[in-house]
């Protein structure tokens, strides 16, 4: 028997592959939650805004059932709309957070390596007004939002972990450890921010919540150059589910034409942006 791929759970969470799960998209960002169950366990990709938490632990529970957790949190990368919970949820369920070894550092809380890695957003605004804050109030405000107590670093080229059958895409260019999760069986690929199905990168497409393959957003985005390589990467595996972090997921025979055609335009356009930005 072939499983729909919409298929309803509790009006909650949606599961748009076998044992895949999506909750969203929510909110003005269109923003997306992953359950992931394999076999006897099952795992959450990426952990949307601070205030989503108590949202996704119900819709894990209309899943999964009550009392239910994860073997593991996995994050695509380290930003408030996708790390924004991972804290609070990894204390109630008492399970490690595992992030690309180039991401660690920001998950920590590392100052010098969000100076580093900054987007223009964080380069020309965020990092100023940190730096003017003082180091004391910093740190504390860092300190705050770390994952240091639960963060764990995996290794990309090994076995996904607590996910049989998946493995790992390095994704960089939005962040520096940036990574989606494929599953090779039914080309079922979950992309983070590399590639989203939502119009980000124009005003009206964000105001208006406007469907449409997009890169990450721009404004905070490390390197521009390295978004364009990732995004190549993504459309040679032709997936047949491309699940972005923000946005409708998008299933069916004609994903992967999409996302190469996408990829084609996307990689020959905004050189005079590159050039300008260096990257």
């Amino acid at each position: 028997m072939t499983r729909s791929p919409q298929k309803s759970t509790s009006g909650v969470a949606r599961e748009i592959a076998p044992d895949v799960y999506c909750l969203g998209p929510h909110g003005r960002t269109q923003t997306n939650v992953y359950f992931i169950r394999s076999g006897s366990l099952w795992a959450l990709i990426d952990a949307g805004w601070a205030k989503d938490g108590p949202h996704i632990k119900k819709a894990a529970e209309c899943v999964f059932g009550a009392d239910t957790r994860p073997a593991s949190i996995l994050l695509t990368h380290f930003h408030p709309d996708h790390a924004g919970s991972a804290l609070q949820l990894a204390r109630i369920w008492d399970c490690p957070v595992y992030v690309h070894p180039d991401e660690l550092p920001l998950a920590n809380g590392d100052f010098a390596a969000i100076a580093k890695y900054a987007g223009p957003l964080d380069h020309w605004v965020v990092v100023p007004l940190m730096r003017a804050m003082g180091r004391r109030r910093r740190e504390a405000m860092l300190a705050r939002s770390s994952l240091s107590d639960v963060s764990r670093q995996f290794e990309p080229n090994a076995e996904v972990p607590d996910l049989a059958r998946w493995e790992c895409i390095p994704t960089p260019g939005h962040t520096p450890g940036h990574v989606s999760f494929f599953r090779a069986s039914d080309r079922v690929l979950i992309t983070g921010d590399a590639v989203v199905t939502m119009k980000l990168n124009s005003v009206s497409g964000l105001l208006l919540q406007r469907p449409g393959l997009s890169g990450p957003p721009r404004y905070t985005s490390w390197s521009w150059r390295v978004v364009k390589e990732s995004v190549a990467k993504l459309a040679r595996l032709e997936p047949t589910v491309l699940a972005g972090g923000h946005g409708r997921p998008m299933t069916g025979d004609e994903t992967a034409g999409a996302l190469r055609a996408f990829a084609d335009r996307f990689s020959s356009g905004d050189a005079r942006l590159n050039l300008k930005n260096g990257h």
